[in-house]
């Protein structure tokens, strides 16, 4: 075959291949549209958020690439799912970050020609009217010239022969009276003219001034273009058909979170305590939570789920060989342990009764939804919670602890009564670690810490001191004494607890002191009377639960003995 022959085979394959080639790519190619999404929930946990995303697609027969952007940058892709309606196949899901060319068209430099023709006109009507400013002042200055000439005059002065001359003196009154009004007439002209000539200049200054800089008052007046990175989620979907439906998206966010605060409120009038459960949200993921249903979760999802294995423990006699792999073991162990941790993503607040209709409150709109591993509050109002980090205050309940009320004195180490409010039932609630504020009666008393996780069913709040009740202990000198006897040295302690009621009730008491406890065998403690206190016999303490009637009196006394060797002293520095 000749060189032209060869040529247009060879021009053929490659019309063949190009041919091949695009409708290939007529086949494959996708379309990529943008659906605008919204945020329906958005479920935050005390480390982490899960949000919700929906919304509505349209595509065409074959593949389309569907973009969701608005997402938070602090997106974790791991944990991204998809659901959609509609007759399409979801090919693949993906997270990606879009970063915007900036306008090039926009000059910050350079005006548009229709105002830099009104700056040209302005500057001209400035430059002419400086000229008729000036001409003006000068016309002033003139006339105030001939004013001073006038008054300065010998005659008008009375120097002269003026003053023994009456005709001369009256024609000089007619010169001056007939001058000065007219040159103060032509003044007051002019200085009106001067102020409307300024007051001219001063708004085309303005003016001038505004139009020089429209360009950065353009800029103010704009809202700002995000040209920072887009994180946007592409979902890559096929379609038989035309198709319509619904998107709807859930992935997990950072820096978000919420922090479990309580209120107890109590009364004298009342039996119970009123709990005010509330959660502080915050979150700063970059996309504001506008009027956004919440459900607040106790789980963590950041929080180890992997069960503990137990390892062989192996025993063997100690060597130095020994020793140095187990410490090198354990080194390599610490290593890992800390590289792991710091893989991890968790590593990361009387009045007069008025007969209406109480307003609703927020905790009235919360579903509480026990789940297998955690508890979910469902709130079914809107919020809106900015990307500003800033506390947020969410009402999750309000519930009616019950309560009882106890008197609790320690003489010994104070002569005031404590009110005490008892709580029972709180494992119940399934609270959370948190901080709480104590009101009674409405008076701020102060901040106590429930911790559910170290509390037992009770859990005692002291609410104050009470004037109600006078409280005294005193030492029984007569009956307190010291003998020897025989090698021994026998002091006995003898003291008296008189608590009186001073109000018309019936008050539930505890009351509260201590015996010493030895801890040398040659030190003996003997009790003589504790009148049926409750004797702890590890700590020493005792504990007097009594009624304390309407104006009655309470008596308690306190007689032990202390015996020890008389050659040794004796510290009985704590009583």
């Amino acid at each position: 075959m000749d060189c032209t022959g060869m040529k247009i085979t060879n021009h053929i394959m490659k019309s063949i291949f190009l041919a091949i080639s695009l409708f290939s790519f007529s086949v494959f190619a996708s379309e990529t549209y943008e659906v605008k999404s919204t945020i329906k929930n958005v479920v935050v946990y005390q480390q982490g958020a899960q949000i919700k995303r929906q919304g509505n697609y349209t595509v065409q027969k074959g593949v389309t690439e569907l973009v969701i952007r608005g997402v938070s940058p602090t997106i974790n892709p791991a944990t991204l799912q998809i659901n959609a309606t509609g007759s399409i196949i979801i090919l693949d899901s993906k997270h990606t970050i879009f970063y915007p060319e900036p306008d090039n068209n926009i000059s910050t430099n350079e005006l548009p020609p229709k105002i830099q023709r009104e700056i040209t006109l302005l500057e001209d009507s400035l430059f002419d009217l400086s000229y008729e400013l000036a001409a003006v002042q000068n016309k002033i200055d003139v006339l105030n010239s001939q004013k001073r000439i006038i008054e300065n005059n010998g005659t008008i002065k009375g120097v002269g022969k003026v003053n023994d001359s009456i005709p001369l003196l009256r024609d000089a009154l007619a010169f001056y009276i007939k001058e000065m009004n007219a040159i103060n007439t032509t003044l007051l002209d002019f200085n009106r003219t001067q102020v409307k000539l300024t007051r001219k200049q001063s708004r085309m200054n303005t003016r001038l001034n505004e139009l020089v800089n429209y360009n950065s008052n353009i800029q103010q007046n704009q809202p700002v273009v995000n040209t920072g990175p887009i994180h946007e989620i592409k979902i890559t979907v096929s379609a038989e058909e035309a198709a319509t439906g619904r998107l709807v998206l859930t992935y997990l966010v950072n820096n978000a979170g919420w922090i479990p605060l309580y209120d107890l409120r109590s009364s004298n009038s009342a039996g119970t305590i009123e709990l005010t459960y509330k959660a502080q949200v915050y979150q700063n993921t970059g996309i504001d939570w506008e009027a956004t249903p919440l459900s607040l979760s106790t789980n963590n999802p950041y929080a180890n789920k992997t069960k503990p294995n137990l390892n062989p423990w192996y025993l063997d006699y100690y060597s130095a060989q020994n020793n140095y792999s187990h410490a090198e073991s354990r080194k390599d162990v610490d290593a890992s342990t800390r590289y792991a941790g710091a893989s991890q993503p968790g590593s990361l607040y009387d009045a007069e009764e008025v007969a209406e209709k109480p307003a609703y409150t927020a905790d009235q709109f919360v579903t509480t939804i026990e789940q297998l591993l955690s508890v979910e509050y469902a709130i079914d109002l809107p919020y809106t919670i900015k990307s500003d980090n800033q506390p947020n205050m969410v009402l999750v309940k309000n519930t009616s602890l019950k309560t009882d009320y106890v008197y609790y004195t320690v003489p010994k180490l104070d002569a005031s009564v404590y009110l005490i409010a008892q709580i029972t039932n709180l494992a119940e609630l399934n609270l959370l670690p948190g901080k709480a504020t104590i009101f009674h009666d409405g008076s701020y008393l102060g901040n106590t810490y429930i911790n559910p996780s170290n509390m037992s069913d009770t859990m005692d709040l002291s609410l104050g001191k009470t004037s109600n009740i006078n409280v005294t202990r005193i030492l029984l000198k007569n009956a307190s004494k010291e003998k020897v006897v025989g090698d021994k040295i026998v002091k006995t302690f003898a003291y008296s607890i008189t608590v009186k009621n001073l109000s018309k009730s019936t008050l539930d008491l505890i009351v509260e002191d201590q015996l010493p406890i030895s801890r040398n065998p040659e030190i003996e403690i003997e009790i003589e009377n504790i009148s049926k206190a409750q004797h702890n016999e590890v700590n020493g303490f005792l504990t007097w639960k009594d009624k304390l009637k309407p104006n009655g009196t309470n008596d308690y006394d306190i007689v032990f003995n202390i015996k020890y060797d008389k050659t040794k002293p004796l510290n009985l520095a704590y009583n």
